[in-house]
């Protein structure tokens, strides 16, 4: 049996599963505290007998494997898990299992790859929009990284004519997560997305944000599909102004793909980061 650790912004989901990455049983709970997040998923844990964990978590993190600090969780908005030394305390509790390390982005993309949207594809990216924004690269069954793990969230866009809005992120002004995560409608209307009409002008200012760095990314990278998760993303009718914002931007300078096949969102739903903590686990036997 293989295990899996999704560490979301929002939620933490652990599961375990077989060998053809079906998932046998899962659970999820708030990110909350560090002890209080860590108690439940040993509880979760120490019922099952797995033979490796894969750990998909919130970020910034360290990947490197040359660093003092790899495994843990760096500077992150949220603050009570800054400098969490999540993959070590892992290792302590288990220490007979093997783990694979990487962000919450990077195993979502492992997910799809393997099971889902991404399957077939040479080069495909997977952004996630919700609590935070991060972005994960999958190359011919391998994850991008260099230094680190890519954070695609923090890339800076222009302000929207309309939006007086500066960004929420405690460390940039005007970064793309600080625009267009979830936590900065609340932060300009004192309300969630999903109380917010979808007719409403923000989500057009969301689109134009969020088609800033499909853009850059789409310029940098030229993958054949890029896939795009969480809850902002299920605002109806914004993937289609996103589309629209995307072709006024490129304004004929390169070839895209048939946006409906390129900006694409998840086949397996909530269940990809899951699934590519399974795959990651996978790897490690």
């Amino acid at each position: 049996m293989i295990g899996s650790i999704e560490a979301g912004g929002t939620k933490f989901v652990c599961g375990v599963g077989d060998q053809s990455l079906n998932i046998i049983e899962r659970v999820s709970f708030p990110t909350t505290t560090p002890d209080e997040v860590m108690q439940q998923v040993f509880e979760f844990f120490d019922r099952h007998a797995c033979h490796a964990i894969g750990i998909g978590s919130f970020g910034p993190i360290e990947t490197n494997t040359a660093s003092e600090k790899y495994g843990t969780i760096l500077q992150t908005p949220k603050l009570p898990w800054i400098n969490f030394d999540f993959l070590g305390t892992m290792r302590r509790r288990y220490p007979h299992v093997r783990f694979g390390w990487t962000t919450d982005v990077n195993a979502a993309v492992l997910g799809e790859y393997a099971k889902g949207a991404a399957q077939g594809k040479k080069l495909a990216l997977y952004l996630t929009v919700g609590t935070g924004i991060g972005g994960g690269v999958v190359y011919q069954g391998q994850l991008l990284e260099g230094i680190g793990a890519p954070e695609m969230g923090h890339i800076f866009v222009n302000a929207h004519p309309d939006d007086q809005f500066s960004g929420m992120c405690p460390f940039h002004r005007f970064c793309l997560e600080g625009m267009a995560a979830g936590p900065s409608l609340d932060a300009r209307f004192g309300k969630k997305g999903y109380d917010i009409p979808p007719t409403a002008p923000v989500w057009e200012w969301i689109a134009y944000y969020l088609a800033q760095g499909l853009y850059a990314y789409t310029l940098t990278l030229r993958p054949e599909r890029i896939i795009l998760g969480g809850g902002v993303l299920k605002v109806p009718g914004l993937l289609d102004k996103v589309k629209a914002q995307l072709i006024t931007l490129n304004n004929q300078y390169i070839d895209l793909p048939p946006l409906d096949d390129y900006l694409v969102l998840p086949e397996l739903g909530d269940n990809a980061g899951l699934i590519g903590g399974l795959v990651l686990a996978q790897q490690q036997l």
